[in-house]
């Protein structure tokens, strides 16, 4: 007998941030399939038209919020489908992001930096060590803004800057960021969206997670799925990291409000 669903898939994406396939539905099927208890669904939130990426427009955010309530109802009693939002983070997207956080009431939201073309006009050099100094030293700033719960794929920056990767040279800056994110009381994600790069290992890696245990900074599991069979990809393999890290209990949100079971629990779920 399978045991009780328990877990949830703390990110994901729809069409509606121009680069991902599949409709919610989708994914809440391969979620329910794999035994999870709930998914969040967490597009992009839009930005300005400045930054040139894709991503769901100011207008589209009700046609956004209505889609997940849709999937929502269609799954209750099956599977629990909630409403998050990952927010682009830069220091001058504050204030853009003030005004539209204060028009929703979602269940997470995650903050990330996707070190895209207008974050590099905005804070580069042509040095790769003092990118990853700026990024790591956002990422503090995102946490203390207090309006986030978590950070997703906090050293995504690896797979961006290809030259110079190697955590050790930026290891003050990766433990000043985590000491932030601790005093702020945020999680970080554990994202098995990098196993599927060609880094071949998670967000954040390995001795990250061990900063991380060390601070006691709590980890949500995250797929980044971008097509309905990447739900809930290595979960198996994040829970045994996880573990050997020193974890003991992984965590989710529902409601802006922490909540976390034992990792034997979770795994027990799986299937």
């Amino acid at each position: 007998m399978r045991a009780e669903p328990v877990l949830y898939d703390c990110h994901m994406h729809t069409p509606m941030c121009g680069h991902a396939i599949g409709e919610p539905d989708e994914y809440a099927a391969v979620a329910e399939a794999r035994g999870l208890k709930g998914i969040v669904i967490t597009c992009h939130y839009p930005l300005p038209s400045d930054w040139r990426r894709p991503r769901m427009t100011e207008e589209q955010l009700p046609e956004y919020i209505a889609l997940v309530g849709r999937t929502r109802e269609k799954w209750r009693g099956r599977l629990d489908v909630r409403l998050g939002l990952e927010c682009e983070y830069a220091p001058v997207l504050e204030s853009w992001l003030e005004r539209q956080l204060a028009r929703i009431e979602p269940d997470y939201l995650l903050a990330s930096i996707h070190p895209i073309q207008r974050y590099q006009e905005l804070y580069w050099t042509d040095d790769p060590c003092a990118a990853h100094r700026v990024y790591y030293e956002h990422l503090g700033a995102a946490a203390e803004t207090g309006h986030f719960d978590a950070i997703a794929h906090f050293d995504f920056i690896k797979f961006m800057v290809r030259a110079e990767w190697d955590p050790g040279h930026f290891r003050h800056d990766i433990q000043r960021a985590l000491d932030r994110i601790a005093a702020a009381g945020l999680t970080v994600e554990l994202n098995t969206a990098g196993l599927r790069n060609r880094l071949k290992e998670t967000y954040p890696s390995f001795w990250i997670l061990k900063e991380m245990k060390k601070r006691e900074i709590p980890v949500a599991l995250a797929s980044d799925a971008h097509q309905p069979e990447h739900v809930a990809w290595a979960f198996e393999k994040a829970l045994d990291t996880l573990a050997k890290a020193g974890y003991t209990h992984v965590s989710f949100f529902l409601e802006r409000r922490r909540q976390e079971i034992a990792i034997e629990q979770a795994r027990a779920s799986l299937t």
